[in-house]
């Protein structure tokens, strides 16, 4: 019976110390999360806007010779640009991601895969370590930008995205990541990064009519390459921002088990205790009856 209550307790303190770690590691998310919310929150409706205006200026073009980043090409090499995080610990948030990713290639892009013909930019260690695994084609150049996050070192990845598609590498690059609504919601999203999509205008709907200044051809040439650096960067916010809120959440929810852990350990214990103590009277009771005797 001494047995028993030791381990209990033993049980007990071991719950403890991974509860107050737990506490910990979500008051640490919290903080991290409140800073990378307002990046997200301040760059949305820029990067957004910016989305339009580039989507609406290649739908109202006629030609086809300035716009290199929107040409539609018969899609023979696919390039999936990934974003997952560095650590674990935030529930399902990176599996998600990665399960969104496969999703995509076994429905749209079967055939390429058998062929080959798809590669993956993991931005994040979890997710270069499960394609790795896997057995995908998997680059690891760019996994390490969250170690500096800054819009310098996601612009070097947006533009090695770009060149590799204008030198026909890739046919077309879809964006994967976790879109940031709250710090218990996210939404992963499959998102296309080129050729820049067109939008059909809706019957009766006017034409955007822009008035270009400088010249159209040097202001896409200029303007193009921002927008692209723009969006993979709200990208990588909107990735950075869903990690923390879901890493908070896990958190919260292993310190609330915890919880219900110690309360069935503590009841635990008590019971075994009470047992002890009957067992050690109920001994010295007959112990005296039988002096008595």
């Amino acid at each position: 019976m001494a047995g028993q209550l030791k381990e209990v307790r033993n049980r007990i303190k071991s719950v403890q110390n991974t509860q107050q770690i737990t506490k910990a590691m979500k008051m640490v998310s919290a903080a991290k999360l409140r800073k990378a919310q307002e990046g997200i929150v301040q760059m949305r409706p820029y990067a957004k806007k910016l989305q339009e205006l580039l989507t609406n200026i290649v739908s109202g073009s006629d030609g086809q010779g300035e716009m290199k980043l929107a040409a539609e090409r018969p899609i023979e090499k696919v390039l999936f640009i990934v974003i997952t995080s560095d650590r674990g610990l935030a529930g399902a948030y990176n599996a998600n991601i990665i399960k969104q990713a496969k999703n995509e290639i076994r429905e749209k892009y079967a055939t390429q895969f058998a062929k080959g013909n798809v590669q993956i930019w993991s931005i994040g260690k979890k997710g270069y370590e499960h394609f790795l695994k896997s057995n995908y084609k998997v680059d690891a150049t760019h996994k390490d930008i969250f170690l500096q996050l800054s819009f310098e070192n996601v612009q070097v990845a947006a533009q090695a995205a770009v060149k590799a598609f204008e030198n026909k590498e890739f046919d077309i690059i879809e964006l994967v990541y976790s879109e940031f609504k709250n710090a218990a919601t996210q939404r992963f999203v499959v998102e296309r990064f080129l050729p820049i999509p067109k939008v059909q205008p809706k019957p009766g709907a006017k034409k955007s009519d822009f008035i270009f200044e400088p010249e159209k051809e040097q202001l896409i040439a200029e303007l193009m390459p921002k927008i692209l650096n723009t969006q993979l960067f709200k990208a990588v916010l909107d990735a950075n921002a869903s990690e923390h809120g879901a890493r908070m959440t896990a958190m919260d929810k292993a310190t609330e088990n915890a919880n219900e852990l110690l309360r069935n350990l503590k009841i635990s214990y008590n019971r075994a205790r009470q047992a002890a103590i009957t067992t050690e009277l109920t001994e010295i009771v007959s112990g005296a009856a039988a002096l008595q005797g």
